[in-house]
């Protein structure tokens, strides 16, 4: 007995700081047990609660509470819906509508209880970011309850959250005009391409405003408006701090730029979903591309070192009160392959290698999850400048290195081989081959290439554009240190051509060189060049959809599954006919949400189902993996799911919508 009692000095070490670690982050950023306050729950951004009512044994049982439909509360029908809503005090909040509308809702019933709108005329019509965005926020110091959000227009407004009136002492009449106040001279700031699509973030009574600009593809010049982040007072909105994501002379990182670049350059902003540490008094800011997505010769850097236009591609911790710079880390150096950080950071609290680490977790579309101390800005496990390819763009310059992540593990493919290529018969095999030799192939971080329509046409790339992971992020249980992800494959073929009129100030522009003897393409599609597909198959074999477990402590994978059922494309293509074709997921832009026992997301995309045309919600085992329940949605989900509980019934809301379904709020719970 007394042998069993006790325990080693280094196993009741790690024991205390487990139950540390474990306080600490339920006590700080926990919000009251059952509600769901911010965009990600918490201002930690970790998409975790404790509810356990629905699990395995009932999943597949619950039913429809209610559901709110949107199509008439903007302009037009809206099909995609991507926001997350907020429940705070047996109310839910929500946008629609294209964000003319923000609505407070019975979180029990689905009944109005205000909705407040708002037309901008062509101010909104006109603006780069357009939909309902992600959703908005709420702030309540006790006494007052205010719910903010910003609308296409690129306009902050402040609500009181228990009538929907604006708030009359915040700015004016309870709007703040953004496009104001961005220390940007001889911009005409009234017809500039900003907005943002992710809801605001508050902390410390500061509400934190990203950037978000028209998608940078193809910009119509090297110049564009600066993504510069600001900081609001929640009582007043006076602006009460600026952070100059392009420096300006004199501040730091000044000298990573080319002096010309830094002047004209734009984007450069934040337009993913941020978090805070509040107890530490910091903001997390994911920083963007500046203007370009594939070609930056016209932004080289100025430093001798691996750093170049800061703070593009970086994770910059500021402070809350005053917006000054704590610390950054530059995730990808000149970046010309539109990996800009997509989504929110987010705060975990691990024990590693026996000792308790504060640590903050960037997703990221390039399929690394970087860990650092989010005190110091120093990696938890070592990020490594390696040698990459150097690419031969006319104009462009190139990072002879880049940081590459040693642990964790990528959470999925990243560069593409012949390994990677379709393979479900050795015909198709062979056809893909083919097609792929059009086009260049390597590791991530290969250059894109102007493109020839005698090859390469491109280069080819895992994952692509849009990511691995984008807006909708991750998911992180504190209780275990367990971090989840949905994960897109896809391929993507990145190739450029010059201007028509080879001017020497324009941009190289995404394109692809055009077969100067065209023939009709053959009826099997891909080898003729007529896309990255073979006989209407994808170029490269599945999982086409994942979610990926890690264990945050150690840095190692859990585990791995595909997401969803096979898309119908590939379920009845003729050249599979006589083949069993295991599940292979169906990509998408899908949230995940953890509670106590479950993982659940939905599927992206329609399918035929045995209940209809639609996708299911599943959950899974969040320890293995295993299925755990499936419920019908009559559309795919679309934006990010959360859950809450009211007089002890635990409910699960996600936004569905999609081609010819326009956005709907759908809220389940357990049958009577």
């Amino acid at each position: 007995m007394k042998r069993l009692s006790r325990c080693t000095t280094t196993l009741c070490v790690i024991v205390l700081l487990v139950g540390a670690a474990s306080v600490s982050m339920r006590g700080q950023w926990a919000p009251k047990v059952g509600e769901w306050p911010t965009y990600s729950g918490d201002l930690a951004a970790t998409r975790y609660s404790p509810l356990d009512q629905i699990n395995a044994s009932n999943f597949g049982k619950l039913q429809l509470a209610f559901r709110f439909k949107t199509e008439n509360l903007g302009p037009r029908p809206e099909f995609q819906y991507q926001g997350t809503p907020l429940m705070v005090n047996g109310r839910l909040f929500v946008t629609a509508g294209t964000r003319r509308a923000a609505v407070a809702l019975d979180a029990t019933t689905g009944e109005m209880l205000w909705m407040h709108s708002i037309n901008e005329g062509k101010r909104g019509e006109a603006a780069p970011r357009q939909l309902s965005g992600r959703g908005l926020s709420y702030w309540s110091d006790g006494k007052e309850e205010r719910v903010i959000y910003v609308t296409p227009g690129y306009q902050m407004v402040a609500l009181d959250a228990k009538t929907g009136l604006r708030v009359k002492g915040f700015g004016t009449d309870g709007i703040v005009d953004l496009k104001l106040g961005l220390d940007q001279e001889g911009l005409d700031l009234t017809t500039a391409e900003i907005g943002l699509h992710a809801a605001p973030i508050i902390a410390k009574d500061i509400i934190v405003i990203g950037a978000a600009h028209r998608e940078g593809g193809a910009p119509k010049s090297k110049a564009n408006v600066k993504g510069y982040i600001r900081g609001f007072d929640i009582r007043t909105g006076k602006r009460v701090w600026v952070f100059h994501t392009i420096p300006m002379k004199g501040e730091f990182g000044y000298d990573s730029w080319d002096p010309d670049a830094a002047s004209y350059t734009g984007n450069t902003g934040v337009w993913a979903q941020m978090s805070a540490d509040e107890e530490l008094g910091i903001v997390y800011m994911p920083v963007e591309l500046p203007t370009g997505d594939y070609y930056g010769g016209h932004r080289r850097g100025g430093a001798k070192g691996p750093e170049s236009s800061l703070y593009s591609e970086s994770l910059v911790a500021v402070d809350i009160k005053t917006g000054q710079r704590k610390w950054h880390y530059q995730l990808v150096h000149h970046g010309i392959w539109d990996h800009d950080i997509p989504c929110a950071p987010i705060l975990m609290d691990l024990v590693v290698d026996g000792k308790l680490v504060k640590a903050v977790a960037q997703p990221t579309k390039q399929n690394w999850l970087y860990v650092f101390d989010r005190v110091t800005g120093k990696p938890v496990w070592p990020i490594e400048e390696r040698p990459v390819e150097k690419g031969d763009v006319p104009g462009e310059w190139y990072s002879p290195t880049q940081p590459f992540v040693t642990k964790p593990p990528a959470y999925e493919r990243q560069g593409v081989t012949v390994d990677d290529l379709l393979d479900f018969t050795p015909e198709l095999r062979a056809e893909a081959v083919k097609l792929a030799s059009m086009y260049k192939m390597g590791p991530i971080f290969t250059p894109p290439v102007v493109s020839k329509w005698e090859g390469p046409r491109g280069t080819l790339a895992i994952p692509e554009v849009t990511g691995g992971a984008n807006w909708q992020g991750g998911s992180f249980d504190p209780e275990t240190k367990r971090f989840y992800i949905f994960t897109n494959v896809a391929i993507t073929s990145l190739s450029l051509l010059p201007p028509e009129n080879n001017a020497s100030d324009m941009l190289m522009v995404r394109g692809v060189a055009r077969n100067p003897n065209p023939t009709p393409a053959p009826a099997a599609g891909g080898g003729g060049g007529g896309g990255l597909n073979v006989r209407g198959l994808p170029l490269i074999k599945p999982p086409y959809a994942t979610i990926t477990a890690i264990d945050m402590n150690k840095g190692e994978q859990l585990w791995r599954i595909a997401h969803g059922d096979t898309p119908d494309n590939v379920k009845n293509n003729p050249a599979l006919k006589g083949l069993t074709i295991p599940r292979t997921g169906r990509p998408g832009r899908i949230g995940v949400l953890t509670t106590k026992t479950l993982l659940i997301a939905g599927e992206g995309g329609f399918a035929t189902t045995p209940e209809g045309r639609g996708a299911y919600l599943r959950a899974y085992d969040k320890a293995t993996g295993a299925d755990a329940g499936q419920v019908f949605m009559p559309a795919p989900q679309t934006g990010s799911p959360m859950t809450y509980s009211v007089n002890g019934t635990q409910y699960i809301a996600v936004a569905v919508s999609g081609p010819g379904y326009a956005g709907e709020l759908l809220v389940y719970k357990l049958g009577s």
